[in-house]
């Protein structure tokens, strides 16, 4: 078994035309289309860099050698690679056959400084009054899904919101490659894996799930849903695991509910369509949707409760605080508050008789509204 430092050290070595990028704060993300074309995501913009692999081969050495780290094949029959770097950093190669071109790698990098709700607040993703509703709403054990394109924060924020999580539950995280730190002590991770380059081994979401609900799980947190296992979260929301959350890439909060139902349908149980969205309406309290703005900056844009569905119009959603933008400053930057809506949750009563209390920011603006 070789030492992670050796792996540290080696990984370094071949991944040294970015070495620089690797040790900056500042970049989020190193985009390597080939060994001669490398860009970096620095502050939500995307530049290309003077820094080049020697050749293909020597980029390729470098897809080796994360692949040995991570324990994963590579080659012409498994073209795909995740994982992460020995920091943390997340890693996605796409190799020949599938890329004619040569191999492409990226590597998302996460802030060592573990980014909280207070740094959210202070930076404006979030505004004192949300981040109030949402402590109450995940110590409800409501059931939450964080909403977003990619690059939108929605791991970071999943992290962030972990921390209203009561430190005497029991929370099992399940992930394809490791990214999350929950700022729990009682926590379970879990890693999928694919099979090695003889087909064994395989341990997919979908059966990591199937175990951890007889694991005594207070509550169950995955990465990202992307296939069938949404239907495995989906009935263990609506069978008692109350305070679920989990990943979803969708541009809005019906597109998220919407993209949960396919997902769904791609699991080999076949349901009804009103009686999965039926199930997916009661499971899903609430959606926080992260986007991406026109200056870079990623925050919260909805806070939307899940009502119900109808047998006609489908999802019924409630925006409970949305993002008003007014315009940019002189550099540039976007000017935009995230607002309550004047709409209280459903579940408010609920909430008051477990002892949690909604911001009184919602109160005053359901009260501007009923006057209006």
């Amino acid at each position: 078994m070789i030492p992670n430092e050796v792996y540290d050290h080696t990984l370094l070595t071949f991944l040294d035309p970015v070495r620089a990028y690797l040790d900056d704060p500042t970049v989020a993300e190193i985009m390597i289309n080939g060994p001669k074309e490398i860009f970096i995501e620095r502050f939500g913009k995307i530049e290309r860099t003077p820094a080049q692999f020697a050749s293909r081969d020597a980029l390729m050495s470098a897809v080796r050698n994360i692949a040995q780290f991570v324990g994963r094949p590579i080659g012409p029959f498994h073209s795909i690679l995740e994982g992460r770097l020995p920091d943390g950093s997340r890693v996605e190669a796409i190799l020949p056959p599938a890329s004619p071109d040569g191999p492409h790698l990226a590597i998302r990098r996460f802030s060592k400084e573990k980014l909280t709700v207070n740094k959210l607040v202070e930076i404006g993703s979030l505004t004192p009054s949300a981040s109030a509703l949402l402590a109450t709403l995940v110590a409800g054990k409501q059931n939450l899904i964080v909403a977003g394109g990619t690059g939108s924060g929605k791991t970071s924020l999943l992290n962030a919101l972990s921390s209203f999580i009561p430190r005497e539950d029991r929370v099992v995280v399940i992930e394809d490659a490791r990214e999350l730190q929950l700022q729990q002590e009682h926590v379970v991770q879990l890693e999928a894996r694919p099979a090695d380059s003889r087909g064994r081994g395989a341990v997919s979401i979908r059966d990591l799930f199937k175990a951890t609900l007889r694991m005594r799980p207070d509550r169950v947190v995955v990465g990202e849903i992307r296939s069938g296992e949404a239907l495995e979260l989906i009935q263990a929301m609506t069978s008692g695991h109350g305070g679920c959350m989990s990943t979803v890439h969708a541009t809005y909060p019906s597109d998220t509910l919407n993209r949960l139902e396919t997902m769904a349908m791609m699991s080999n149980v076949e349901l009804p369509l009103f009686a999965l969205r039926a199930q997916i309406g009661s499971a899903i309290d609430v959606v926080v949707q992260t986007s991406r703005l026109k200056d870079g900056s990623r925050c919260v844009t909805h806070i939307t409760e899940v009502v119900g569905v109808h047998p006609e119009h489908g999802y019924q959603l409630a925006d409970l605080y949305v993002r008003k933008v007014h315009g940019e400053d002189a550099r540039g930057k976007v000017i935009s508050e995230l607002v309550p809506t004047g709409t209280l949750p459903t579940c408010h009563e609920y909430l008051s008789t477990m002892g949690y209390a909604l911001p009184e920011e919602m109160y005053a603006a359901r009260k501007a509204k009923q006057a209006s």
